[in-house]
């Protein structure tokens, strides 16, 4: 049973990954463990009182465990697992691909559509920029190619990076054909590489990139600087590179938060900024409904109330969407035959 078909007082028999370990202060003095355990549908939080030593040996962050216990929704606290037992989980009692989330597309399609993407980059500079970063035989590639886009929100899983960066640039390249005055290389280019420093901001562990966490740069520099200076320092290596394209990409990676309360240290200043940021943000909220989708139990339209949204999520139910698709058809085709 996945974590988001689970009712109020279900048993749980079963095997769940390890997504936080946490050990806190109890009131009354002494530790008490709050665990994070989840699958590929979403995660729920359980408490241990006793055996606290025992339970951070054999619940390890970023591992499969074995878990006993009862599914309750807290009046005050929310969804919860009581726990009774946990155990090692054996090899060949759960599938891992079921612990595990991932992108809707298969990562050797989007990395023929990166490729493709940044075939049509014309800028001389700009294309060496890219391929210096993001060529197969990059020092960075590798490494971009799997790792997360983030820690909670969207995308929090293996290809994440890819899959928000290459769909924000795709986005980017379509619009600069509908808005003037756009330089579509920068906007491209600022597009897939204005999350580079994430790489070096998060770090991966447990194998298959099952525990994401913040690195030590990455909590002390910032995503955004990290990005900024890597992307400068390869600047300097490329002979002749014009100073206002280096202001302009250099002005994407440190804007694309898009404001001072969000972490950048400066606000979008030119159309491709204010165009990557614009798309970012899209792209960051519509993984949030992606994310909420997987989470949402079966037969459910509404999600709980959702930080990253600021909101709960509706989904219709895909007969309603296509009993809409029906209505509008034939007003759409009389449209057209007037037109």
């Amino acid at each position: 049973m996945f974590i988001n078909e689970l009712t109020d007082g279900a048993e749980l028999d079963q095997v769940l990954l390890v997504r936080e370990l946490e050990r806190r202060a109890r009131r009354d003095g002494g530790d008490y463990l709050r665990l994070l355990l989840g699958d590929r549908t979403g995660a729920v939080a359980a408490m241990v009182w006793e055996g606290l030593e025992e339970t951070t040996e054999l619940a390890r962050p970023g591992e499969p465990v074995h878990v006993r216990g009862r599914y309750a929704l807290h009046p005050r606290f929310g969804p919860q697992i009581n726990l009774r037992r946990l155990l090692a989980a054996e090899p060949g009692s759960f599938v891992l691909g079921d612990l595990l989330d991932g992108p809707q597309r298969e990562a050797a399609q989007m990395e023929r559509d990166l490729r493709a993407l940044i075939a049509t980059v014309q800028e001389p500079h700009l294309r060496v920029l890219l391929e210096r970063i993001l060529g197969e035989r990059s020092q960075l590639w590798a490494s971009y190619r799997v790792a997360p886009a983030a820690k909670y929100y969207h995308q929090a899983y293996r290809h994440g990076l890819l899959e928000h960066c290459l769909g924000v640039a795709q986005a980017v390249s379509a619009a600069s054909a509908t808005f003037p005055g756009i330089d579509r290389d920068v906007a491209v280019t600022g597009a897939l590489l204005h999350d580079i420093g994430k790489l070096e901001a998060y770090t991966v562990e447990g194998g298959q990139d099952r525990m994401i966490d913040l690195t030590d740069r990455g909590r002390l520099h910032g995503e955004i600087a990290l990005g900024y200076y890597r992307v400068r320092r390869t600047i300097e290596e490329i002979d002749g590179f014009p100073e206002r394209l280096e202001w302009a990409v250099s002005h994407i990676i440190l804007s694309h938060h898009g404001s001072l309360e969000h972490g950048s240290p400066v606000v979008p200043c030119t159309r491709e900024a204010t165009l990557v940021h614009m798309i970012d943000n899209l792209g960051g909220r519509l993984g949030s409904f992606d994310r909420l989708e997987k989470e949402l139990a079966p037969g459910s339209r509404w999600s709980t109330l959702d930080r990253a949204l600021g909101a709960a999520a509706f989904f219709p139910e895909p007969e309603s969407l296509q009993a809409a698709r029906e209505v509008r058809a034939p007003a759409a085709r009389e449209a057209l035959e007037v037109a």
